[in-house]
């Protein structure tokens, strides 16, 4: 296994790009190129000793990996791509992959019916487009809500009771930011895409849809109108000037014990030092029930590497349920599969149940061929709401009609 630190050089002028790829490290073996959105931190250590074994069971190859932050490692895939010099393989966001899948950048996944029956029907939903599955679903998170014991018990009210409701998470919020010097919740509204990511929790929660079963876009519906209504409606009591954070910089602020409540990935349990705290399930709306976003990174697998079969071959070896749940556990996220040892986290840590059983009922992150678009739209309906410029009818309106032209 090698390291890939050759960085895309931009040439004056032009979109020109010098990129180093050794093409094997000894006689007769070549070298994969894969490229990792994130760091080593994120599971890396679990990762890279089964990318080892890999290479041990197929000496002709040798995998070089390249490390490259989230914030520009999507669109230096998409680069090299297009300029025909692709990664084989590339960890990254789902919600690319119908856009590379429509310019001809990757390949489906082979997935037998046996593999595809192993994951829930939302999560697959995540990285299937006209039939095929474009991506080997490699990270999940779901969403819970955390609240903190101790302010509930100083606002008088009982620290074991967290909402259930939109209204009763209101009352409780609103309780909180009356009778303690702490904000009841923490709101994410900042352009980000996780603000996105967190409105499709009220989305999901009050039986709406971006996208239905046929593809079409549905956004525009009472149910999501009331969803970004009572979005504006938390910003009331929840932290000041919501436009300035996105979700993880919430986690501080409830590490601070300057809000009573939150909503996040189960990698924040790591986070969270001295709060007494607790987690359930997201609280539902008036015309849903319990639901939760369900998000995956997938691996895929680029065309025009040559190396095709031997990435799509990686790519499974790497997410075969043994290997993807000692992954998951090694990144602290929510198992793709319910493999045995899913019962054992739920038993050692009962906090483990809000993530798991939202699974079934979740939604997944749309699927569309602009995802950049698509957060856009979306992000900017929440920030005019919250702004006071425009109504919920009226921002659901213009962004479904934005989701038209991108779906």
């Amino acid at each position: 296994m090698k390291y890939l630190t050759t960085m895309t050089v931009l040439m004056a002028l032009g979109v020109a790009f010098s990129f180093v790829q050794t093409t094997t490290t000894r006689a007769e073996t070549a070298t994969l190129h894969m490229i990792v959105c994130g760091d080593y931190e994120w599971g890396g250590e679990a990762a890279e000793r089964h990318i080892g074994k890999w290479e041990a069971a197929n000496p002709s190859y040798s995998v070089e990996l390249e490390y490259v932050p989230w914030g520009q490692c999507q669109e230096k895939s998409k680069t090299l791509a297009a300029a025909g010099k692709p990664p084989a393989l590339a960890y990254m966001g789902s919600r690319t992959l119908k856009q590379l899948a429509q310019n001809d950048l990757i390949v489906p996944i082979a997935m037998s019916d046996e593999e595809k029956a192993s994951y829930a029907a939302p999560i697959l939903a995540t990285v299937t487009a006209n039939g095929q599955v474009w991506g080997a679903p490699r990270a999940f998170s779901t969403k819970a809500l955390f609240w903190n014991k101790d302010l509930f018990a100083a606002a008088g009210l009982d620290p074991e009771t967290p909402p259930k409701t939109w209204d009763e998470m209101y009352t409780f919020a609103s309780t909180v930011k009356e009778k303690t010097d702490a904000d009841g919740f923490g709101l994410s509204a900042a352009s980000f895409n996780n603000t996105m990511h967190q409105f499709m929790n009220y989305v999901y929660t009050n039986g709406g849809e971006v996208i239905d079963a046929d593809g079409e876009i549905v956004f525009n519906s009472p149910n999501n109108v009331e969803a970004l209504t009572f979005y504006g409606k938390m910003a009331e009591v929840s932290e000041p000037g919501p436009i300035a954070y996105d979700r993880d910089k919430l986690h501080p602020l409830f590490n601070e014990a300057k809000i009573a409540m939150m909503i996040t990935g189960p990698w924040a349990r790591a986070e969270i030092t001295d709060v007494n705290w607790d987690v359930a399930p997201i609280p539902v709306g008036p015309r849903g029930r319990p639901s939760t976003l369900l998000i995956t990174d997938s691996l895929a697998v680029f065309k025009g590497s040559g190396m095709e079969d031997a990435a799509g071959d990686l790519a499974r070896f790497l997410t075969s349920p043994d290997n993807q749940f000692e992954f998951e556990k090694s990144a602290g996220l929510t198992p793709l599969r319910n493999v045995a040892g899913v019962a054992d986290l739920r038993k050692e840590d009962p906090s483990w149940g809000a993530f798991l059983d939202a699974v079934e009922t979740g939604g997944p992150e749309p699927f569309v061929t602009d995802y950049v678009a698509l957060e856009d739209a979306i992000i900017e309906a929440v920030q005019g709401v919250l702004l006071g410029e425009v109504k919920p009818a009226d921002a659901i309106a213009e962004a479904a009609r934005r989701l038209e032209e991108v779906k």
